[in-house]
Parts: structure tokens; sequence; C-alpha cells
């Protein structure tokens, strides 16, 4: 028999069962994608789990043992979107086959109907989206592909979750040459025009933009595309984007951001952010929105531009950027593109409605 177990929050990075659950999670990653860019380290995953007034963690383990073979990380909501639970459920490779992952599965059900949840997501990587042809499965938008033999696609379908949207993961070699982009930069400058000016900050949000910033964290949640997800927009102020940043300290990351400020009113009207975690040569791009009223002046592109520029010069050693983006964003997609970004896997997300 299998037992599922729900880990106590830990005690604090130095914890063995988080030491144990990042080495199972680790593996995972390894096996799935081939490199170790999304690996975060145990001082990275506390802080996390620092402060939990926006959403909670909570960590469903079958062992061996102190050993984990396998995983279901759920994500509470507790500040909007609390109709919903997220799950990354995963099993050693070694291990697969024997039940742990139906196990974890029911064992998420349980956690999603004990917290009122009625609507559980889960997502599944692929290293490459497949052509389309026999055996590919797409969602409703028409855009992206699943194989539909690959494992992780069987158990989600065999359990009732159905394929809302497909993303695709892309990543840049920086830096940019000094002349490429700057001709990125100065080409979305003339449509913005003197209308715009661009700010820059690390970390810690300017107090006179930080109203701005929150509004636009807001939007992030509804105005990307979501395919068929039942995603809600969710409450964001100051005091929130101050936990944000707090985690992120605590975390050991830095943070770089890029906004357009309108300069008639003063308003932030776009912005773009790099995280920059324990890998001394990757990160990634983080969210980039520009306000629907301020939509068609290049402003996605020109916040783009100079926060690598802020890149390259806060921190030299960064050679990759990863990110992700909904396959039928198209509009995103190709600032990514025109920058260089190159696609490099994806993943797949589904629902299921309890």
């Amino acid at each position: 028999m299998t037992t599922v177990h729900e880990l106590a929050t830990p005690a604090g990075p130095d914890d063995p069962d988080l030491a144990a659950l990042l080495d199972a999670e680790h593996e995972v990653l390894a096996d799935v994608w081939g490199h170790h860019d999304f690996v975060q380290t145990a001082r990275e995953r506390w802080g996390q789990l620092s402060d939990d007034r926006d959403d909670r963690l909570i960590t469903l383990v079958v062992r061996d043992g102190r050993d984990v073979l396998g995983y279901a990380q759920l994500e509470v909501p507790t500040r909007g979107n609390e109709h919903l639970l997220y799950v990354d459920l995963a099993v050693r490779p070694g291990h697969r086959r024997h039940g742990l992952g139906s196990a974890l599965w029911d064992a998420t059900l349980d956690v999603a109907r004990r917290e009122g949840r009625g609507t559980v997501f889960a997502g599944i990587d692929q290293r490459t989206e497949p052509v389309d042809g026999p055996g590919t499965l797409a969602p409703a938008t028409g855009s992206g592909r699943v194989d539909g033999d690959q494992p992780g696609v069987r158990f989600a379908a065999g359990r009732g979750l159905g394929l809302e949207q497909v993303d695709r993961y892309s990543v840049l070699h920086v830096p940019l040459a000094p002349e490429v982009l700057a001709a990125h930069h100065e080409g979305a400058a003339a449509v913005a025009d003197a209308d715009y000016q661009v700010v820059t900050w690390v970390d810690r949000c300017p107090d006179e933009w930080v109203d701005g910033l929150a509004v636009l964290e807001q939007a992030m949640g509804t105005d990307a595309p979501l395919g068929g997800l039942d995603l809600r927009e969710e409450p964001w102020d100051a005091a929130r984007v101050r936990r944000m940043e707090q985690r992120r300290a605590t975390s050991g990351q830095r943070t770089l951001t890029a906004g357009a400020v309108h300069r008639a009113t003063g308003t932030l009207a776009a912005f773009t952010q790099l995280v920059l975690g324990s890998r001394p040569d990757f990160g990634w791009q983080h969210d980039t929105l520009v306000r629907a009223d301020h939509r068609g002046h290049r402003l996605g592109m020109l916040v783009k531009a100079a926060n690598l520029a802020q890149l390259a010069e806060q921190a030299p050693r960064i050679r990759r950027v990863g990110t992700w983006n909904a396959e039928e964003n198209a509009h995103m997609l190709a600032i990514n593109v025109a920058l260089g970004f190159a696609p490099s896997g994806g993943s797949s997300s589904w629902q299921r409605r309890l």
C-alpha cells in the first residue's frame, strides 16, 4: 500500500524534509529537460514559503525512509481565485508505474475538497513540441500541440483533466550585441516618441510607481491569453507588491525592472521584469504588460530592450534568459522572436472541475 504524507511547513532553509523534496524535484527536472536551469536551492524555495498571505503551498509526498519518491506540490491561492488549486505532480524516474502517481492524485483531490476548491489545474512539461499529426492533441484555441502518447498526458487525460492551453518555452542567449539592442530600443522609442519616459530599478519599486505596478500586476492575471483556463482577476495593491519583493529578497533573488511612464499623466503604462536566482548564468524573463489604454506605441519592445541593457550592466555573467508564453499570444511572441528568443520546449495546462 502506498502511503501519502503531507509535509509540515519547513522550519527553515536547512530543513531535511525540504532537502529531500528538492533532491527528488531536481532528478525529475533533469529527466524532463536535460539541463538544470530550473533547479531551485533550498533558500529560494524557503523564500517562497516564508509568507502565505497571498497563497499557501501544501506538499504531499510518498517516501521510502527519508527519500522522497514522488510529490504533489499544491498552490492554494488565498487572495482571489479561491476556487482554484494548482498541482505539480511527479514521480522519480526509477519509481514510476507502481501506483505512486495515482496515490498522489487521489490525495490531491482530497486536499482540493478539504480546501473547498472546485477547479484543479495541472501542468505537463515537454522538451519539444510535436508537429501536427496523428496522436497529437491541441487545445480549443488551436494553438500549440502535445504528444498524446506522452506518459504525463495519458495520466492527465485518464483522470478527467482537459487540455486548455499550450505554452512555449523560449531561450534568449545574452548579452545581445550593443548595436542590435540599440536598434530595437531606437525603433520602439521612435514610435513611443516623447510621450513616454523609460525608468528602471533593481529589486524595490520606487514608492512613486508602486501603486501603478500593482495595477499592472493585477491586470497580468487576466490580460494575457488564458485559453479555456478558469482564471479570474486577483486583487493587488502596494502592500502585495512589497510582500512579493520581500519573498524574493528572502530567496536571495534579484529583480530587474524596466517601466514606461506616460509623461502627461505620470501613469506607469508598461513594465517588464527579469528575475535572477542562484544560477550565475541563467535568469527568467518574468511578467511583461502594457496597460490596455496605452497599447499601440511599441512599449512592450521599449521596456524589454531597456531591461536587457540593464541586465548586461547589472549581471554580466548571465548567458541565457528563459521565458514562457501562451502559443496564442502572438503579439508577445513576435516581440520575443524579434529579440532573438528561440523555442526550447514548452508545457501544457490541464483543468478539471470537481
